[in-house]
Parts: structure tokens; C-alpha cells; sequence
């Protein structure tokens, strides 16, 4: 991978709208105890609904109908956790102290994922740089796929607003037993390398633990106590996967990869045109904010400029920051986009398509 310096945004003025911003939010939304006390409730509940319908699926499973039902709810549950309770406790938004948020994080082990790897990966590469060409590993997963306008354009990309209405439903497979080692052992185009230069020997155990431990107590034990043909079970694991990646990628592809998206790119020195701030308004669209069952489900990714302008703080608070961002953003003439998540979607395949072949200066008005 070619040496690229690390982006630097430009400091923000006297009259940063920010700095009014997170005045604000500190005086009037962060002071709510009540909002602290739901979030841990709700994430302690959900990893005890998904250990609970694990266990129906022993109890239960030896009905075909009832082993698929709950398999199904198993992976709804299980990304719904990730989004919600392990995503604020990798912010360190979860709990006040950041040893229980650590803590909490290591069961996320027991889905299968590293968080030691998630969170360089989400932390130090995505939020520092989201959609900056060559940074942002969230965006950049696969070749398969083109979305960055820098990158590559193969003839099979023409077909890609196609094929990734199938690829996309293995997404949590791809993120488990492929991508995780590729950003281990990979050494062609391994972004996770800019901001780590040696992996703990303890972290690489521990990736091969946690696969092995999760394709034991979700996939082996149930071939073992129910009886059913070892592929029946076998399908209704593929098939949580899938109902797990369907959940999961409305959020991806809601919030930066839509057919207005913006992919600012550095100069030769390495700098951005905006600041922090800004930058993150410019490339972030929140979906569904009115919607109580999205904001329950998806967490900070409904309002999710609320949650790049404040990681660390718990997604329970952003309906209620939300209003203010809106708020500065009009005073101030500021980028601002919410739609409901059914158009993000629709807007994310036809980016797709545009991005599948190489843009012309008729089209792009470029000369």
C-alpha cells in the first residue's frame, strides 16, 4: 500500500458552530441521568434476549418451523446488540467508567468478532476519517464493490446496483470468518496497518477463540442436541446470518454511501478543506429520526450526525441533540439530510449503479 499522510482538518474560527453546539448539548440534554440509566438497561436487556432465544432454540429447535423462527430472531437480536450496546460501549458512551465499558466489550467475543480489531478499525480509521478516500475502512471492505470515485472501476462493476442485493445478505459471515483475518494477516491494501503497526499476540488468541466458540455453542451444539439432519440446522444458522446482515446493512448504507455523498479528498500535504466539525456534517445523514421503533433498533445510527459530532456519548441522548444540530444548521447554512431509511436505501443502489462505470465530463460537468 502506498505512504499516504494521515488527513488534517482545518482549525476551526472564533465562530465555529460547533463549540456553540456541544455548549448546549452540555448545559441542556447531558445533565438527563435517566437517559444513562435506559441505555444501560436496554443494552444489558438485549444481550440477555439474545442468550434467551439461544436457548429456546435448544429447548424449542426440534420443531423445523420453530428452529428457523428463533434462529431468525437470534440474528435480528444479535446486530441489533452489536448497534446498539457494544457500538456506544466502544465509544466509551456506555458506562461512566471506561473499564466497564472494556469489560463489556469482551462479549462481544462470544458473537464471533474481535473489538480490539473493531474498534481501530470503526474508531481510528472511520470516525477520524469518514469517507475519506484511502482512510475510511468502513467504506473500503472489497474490491467487489465500488464506491470511493478514486477507486478502480472493473467491468463487473456495472452489475454491482445487482449482485450486492445477494452479497449483502452475508455480510455478517464476510465480517466474522473473512474480513476479521484478512485485517489480521493481510498485507495488499490493509488499512488497519495505518494506525497499527504491531497486533498483541493476545488479540490474535483471542480472534481464533471467539470464531471457534461461536461456531461451537451456535452452530455444533445444536447439531449435536436436536435432532435434525445436520443441514437443516446448518441453514437455519445461514439463514440468522442473514436476517442479521439485512438489519445490519440498512444502517451502513443509510448514513454515508448515498447517491449525494460526498468523498472529500486531501491535497498532496495532506490537508482537508473543512474542519472537523464540518467534515462530519458534509459526509453524515441521519434517516428515520421520527420513527420510535428505528431509534430503538438502530441507536445511533438514526441520528447519526448526532453521533459522529458526540461518539462518546450514549445514543439515548442524540433524539434529543438532534434538534439542536438542526437548529445550528440552519442559522448557520449548514449541510443537513434526514430521510426515512427506505430512500436511503433506494438512493444507496442507484449510487451503485452510477459508481459501476467510469463517469464522463459530460456527465460529472467536469473539464
Amino acid at each position: 500500500m502506498k505512504e499516504l499522510k494521515r488527513p488534517v482538518y482545518l482549525k476551526p474560527g472564533s465562530d465555529d458552530f460547533f463549540k456553540k453546539i456541544r455548549k448546549e448539548v452540555n448545559e441542556t440534554v447531558l445533565n438527563n441521568y435517566s437517559l444513562y440509566l435506559f441505555n444501560i438497561i436496554k443494552s444489558l436487556g438485549l444481550v440477555l434476549l439474545f442468550f434467551l432465544l439461544y436457548s429456546c432454540i435448544l429447548l424449542f429447535g426440534g420443531n423445523t418451523y420453530l428452529l428457523f423462527f428463533f434462529y431468525i430472531l437470534s440474528g435480528v437480536t444479535m446486530i441489533v446488540v452489536f448497534i446498539n450496546a457494544f457500538h456506544d460501549a466502544a465509544h466509551g458512551a456506555l458506562f461512566k467508567k471506561s473499564k466497564h465499558n472494556k469489560l463489556f466489550l469482551y462479549i462481544l467475543e462470544l458473537f464471533g468478532s474481535n473489538h480490539w480489531l473493531w474498534m481501530r478499525r470503526h474508531i481510528g480509521l472511520h470516525h477520524a476519517y469518514p469517507n475519506v478516500p484511502d482512510w475510511d475502512i468502513d467504506i473500503k471492505q472489497s474490491g467487489i464493490i465500488r464506491i470511493f470515485p478514486n477507486s478502480p472501476v472493473f467491468d463487473y462493476h456495472k452489475y454491482q446496483h445487482i449482485y450486492m442485493w445477494l452479497i449483502y445478505p452475508f455480510y455478517s459471515l464476510n465480517w466474522i470468518y473473512i474480513r476479521d483475518f484478512r485485517d489480521f494477516f493481510g498485507t495488499k491494501n490493509n488499512y488497519v496497518r495505518k494506525v497499527v503497526e504491531n497486533i498483541p499476540k493476545k488479540e490474535i488468541y483471542l480472534l481464533f477463540a471467539a470464531k471457534i466458540i461461536n461456531l461451537c455453542y451456535l452452530l455444533f451444539i445444536p447439531m449435536i442436541v436436536l435432532k435434525h439432519p445436520w443441514y437443516i440446522v446448518l441453514g437455519a444458522w445461514f439463514a440468522m446470518h442473514m436476517a442479521a446482515s439485512v438489519v445490519g446493512v440498512v444502517a451502513l448504507v443509510s448514513t454515508h454511501v448515498d447517491e449525494d455523498a460526498h468523498f472529500p479528498e486531501t491535497d498532496q500535504d495532506g490537508n482537508l478543506s473543512a474542519t472537523w466539525a464540518m467534515h462530519q456534517m458534509i459526509v453524515t445523514k441521519d434517516f428515520s429520526t421520527e420513527s420510535k421503533l428505528a431509534n430503538f433498533l438502530y441507536g445511533g445510527f438514526t441520528h447519526h450526525i448526532a453521533h459522529h459530532l458526540f461518539p462518546s456519548v450514549g445514543h439515548t441522548y442524540y433524539p434529543y441533540i438532534t434538534p439542536i444540530i438542526r437548529r445550528y444548521a440552519a442559522a448557520y447554512n449548514l449541510p443537513y439530510t434526514s430521510y426515512p431509511f427506505y430512500h436511503a436505501v433506494r438512493s444507496h443502489f442507484r449510487m451503485l449503479k452510477n459508481k459501476g462505470v467510469k463517469e464522463n465530463i459530460m456527465m460529472t460537468g467536469e473539464i
